[in-house]
C-alpha cells in the first residue's frame, strides 16, 4: 500500500465511528472472526481498544490483521483502522499506483 492510497484511506476512515471495542478480555476468536466478516461487508473498518484492555493497541493491530489477512492503515493511541478489499463487494477504489 502506498502511502497515498494510505492517506485516502485515512481520510475516509476519519468520517466514520468504531464499529469494534477491544475489552478486558482481549483479542478472541468470536471477535476477529467479526472482524473478517466486517471488512468483508466494508472494506474499511475502525476499531477501539478500551482503557480496560492491557494489550498494546501495536500489537493488537498486528495480530488482526494477520490473522483477517488485512491491512492495518493507522494505530493513534487506542483506535486502529483496517482495509480489506472485498471479494464479493468492492465499494473502495484506491488511488493508482504511479
Amino acid at each position: 500500500m502506498t502511502s497515498k492510497q494510505r492517506a485516502y484511506l485515512k481520510s475516509l476512515a476519519s468520517k466514520e465511528n468504531p464499529i469494534f471495542q477491544i475489552g478486558k478480555a482481549g483479542l478472541t476468536p468470536e471477535i476477529t472472526k467479526a472482524l473478517g466478516e466486517a471488512l468483508e461487508a466494508r472494506e474499511l473498518i475502525k476499531v477501539r481498544i478500551l482503557k480496560n484492555c492491557m494489550d498494546n493497541p501495536k500489537e493488537i493491530a498486528a495480530v488482526i490483521s494477520e490473522r483477517t489477512q488485512s491491512q492495518v492503515v493507522q494505530v493513534i493511541g487506542n483506535i486502529m483502522i483496517f482495509y480489506k478489499e472485498s471479494k464479493t463487494r468492492k465499494k473502495i477504489e484506491l488511488p493508482k499506483n504511479r
